[in-house]
This record gives structure tokens, C-alpha cells and sequence, in this order.
């Protein structure tokens, strides 16, 4: 079974939310956009809504965190390849992101994260697709 994912996020701002993913160069699903919700489209299974703070708490019993000061998760976004990290993280960086970490290469997978302009935690991550078929362990067995 093929299932959907939808990633719900509190945002400050939108249009500014909006425009920042925009610039990395995610589109969006207008039929579920309003003045409230952005529906992201990561792909025809993942996409994120980005919801105003009040709209967001209407969905959940607890308070909403605070994402410039506490991480409750990270998402990740697959590239096709290292340049397309590099070349992503780029865009974020200059759409307002702010670095959390060095690049981290692992040889069969390599990443770059991220602060959005809420302060949520993303990263782009690429990995060598035999390792994705195979496993990371078997992989490196296999490489050695």
C-alpha cells in the first residue's frame, strides 16, 4: 500500500515561509492554500503544510513549541545527487536559512542541514542508490 505523507508545520509568517520554499524550489497545491495553510509539494506522496501558529494550534492539545528554541524534528529531503545538496542548501542559505551543521559525508550518503525561517530543523541528504537497495552495512561490507 502506498500510503501520503503530510508534515504539518507552524510558521510566523506565510508568505514569508512561502517565499522561502519557493526558493528552493518547491511548488504548491493551490487547491489546499488559503490565507491560514501552504500545501508544499515534496513529491506526488510528501507534501508539507505550512500553517500560521494560530491555524496550526487548531490541530493539536498541546501548546506549540517553539522551533527557534527547541527541535521536536527534523525533515528530510532526498536529492538526486551531492551537487544537488550543495546546490539546495545554497538556495536555503540564501532565502534567510541558517546553518546547524558542518556537511556531513558519510561515503555512501552525504548531507547539509538547515534552519527554515521558524527555526524548524531540515536537511538535504543524497545517498548512493546501491546503498538505498542494499543497506548501508552491506554496503560497506561490499566496499571493502
Amino acid at each position: 500500500m502506498s500510503r501520503l505523507l503530510f508534515l504539518n508545520l507552524p510558521v510566523a509568517d506565510l508568505a514569508a515561509s512561502r517565499a522561502f520554499f519557493a526558493q528552493l524550489g518547491f511548488d504548491f497545491d493551490e487547491k489546499f492554500c488559503d490565507e491560514g495553510a501552504a500545501c508544499m509539494v515534496v513529491s506526488d506522496q510528501a507534501y508539507v503544510m505550512l500553517l500560521q501558529r494560530d491555524r496550526f494550534a487548531d490541530f493539536v492539545t498541546r501548546p506549540v513549541a517553539d522551533a527557534a528554541k527547541e527541535t521536536a524534528l527534523t525533515a528530510c529531503v532526498s536529492a538526486a545527487s551531492r551537487e544537488e545538496v550543495d546546490s539546495l542548501y545554497a538556495a536555503a542559505e540564501a532565502a534567510g536559512a541558517t546553518a546547524v551543521k558542518d556537511p556531513q559525508d558519510y561515503g555512501f550518503m552525504y548531507q547539509r542541514s538547515f534552519h527554515d525561517l521558524d527555526g524548524h530543523h531540515w536537511e538535504i541528504a543524497w545517498m548512493d542508490p546501491v546503498a538505498v537497495e542494499k543497506g548501508p552495512a552491506e554496503f560497506a561490507a561490499d566496499a571493502a
